[in-house]
């Protein structure tokens, strides 16, 4: 295999790797081809991206070298301008004023260079982002705190869908590489046996147990007052969503299971076949 191909073969195992949110898996594949082939602009770029996706202090410092290390062997690599610009525009201006400056050069220099290109795109999508004002800054973290429940109430349907179709459902899903199917093999598998049927009862109708439990926790405090019991404010009315929130509690780490098990496939497959 030639060097070239190589490099392309890191590159695509990076990519697929990327796509599906396996950050570590991308920073073991891209140390793995720097430490085969030597310094490469293009695994740099992955190496970095690696780390800014985690979107934690130290991992912007392990980012951070890595743009500048794969700009010192290419300063015109249109990967690496726009994920640097973008890693210091998303930085705290108070606490690193030095990478806010250094966004407008490097958003500068990629314009310049391809001012039509996707990554020129994107990098103006992420300025538009860092001029956001207050309001849409606060509709923004609506919308990514509602993100998990969607993720749940969609799991739940397809648990209600799955155990409608019976067990063969399991049997077919269990060894796909398919990254929703996996989570849902996963949730039937971990959710079976006759002590999860109250959780299956209440994963199959999530939305309705939601509702019947606000109701009742409004009742409940309701009547508290009303018959004298509590003056204003009583927790106890509150315990009708201890159930919802355990079921919930429980898919989160299910789906968080699966996906690290449908990764940590991706990756061997990956690696074997490469």
């Amino acid at each position: 295999m030639g060097r070239t191909t190589t490099i392309d073969v890191y590159q695509d195992r990076c990519e697929q790797l990327f796509l599906a949110g396996g950050n570590a898996a991308v920073r073991r594949a891209a140390q793995e081809g720097l430490e085969e082939l030597g310094p490469q602009a293009d695994l740099y770029c992955w190496l970095a991206l690696g780390h800014a996706a985690e979107d934690d202090d130290d991992h912007d410092d392990r980012a951070e070298e890595a743009f500048r290390a794969g700009l010192a062997l290419d300063g015109d690599h249109l990967g690496l301008l726009a994920g640097y610009a973008e890693l210091c525009l998303r930085a705290d201006a108070f606490e690193y004023p030095g990478r806010a400056t250094r966004a407008t050069v490097l958003s500068r220099r990629l314009k310049e260079l391809a001012p039509e290109s996707a990554e020129a795109e994107q990098l103006a999508a992420v300025e538009r982002w860092a001029r956001r004002g207050y309001w849409e800054d606060i509709r923004m973290r609506a919308v990514a705190g509602a993100l998990p429940g969607r993720d749940t109430e969609a799991q739940a349907c397809a648990l209600a869908e799955d155990l409608r179709q019976g067990d063969g459902a399991i049997t077919r899903d269990a060894d796909t590489v398919d990254r929703a199917a996996t989570v849902r093999a996963a949730t039937l598998e971990a959710l079976s046996g006759p002590w999860n049927a109250p959780v299956r009862l209440l994963g199959r109708h999530r939305t309705a147990a939601w509702a019947v439990s606000a109701i009742l926790c409004f009742v409940t405090n309701t009547t508290l007052r009303q018959t004298g019991v509590v003056d204003s404010f009583s927790a106890w009315g509150y315990l009708w969503v201890i159930p919802v929130l355990i079921v919930d509690r429980r898919f989160a780490a299910v789906r968080k299971e699966a996906e690290a098990r449908h990764l940590a496939h991706l990756e061997a497959e990956l690696a074997e076949r490469h």
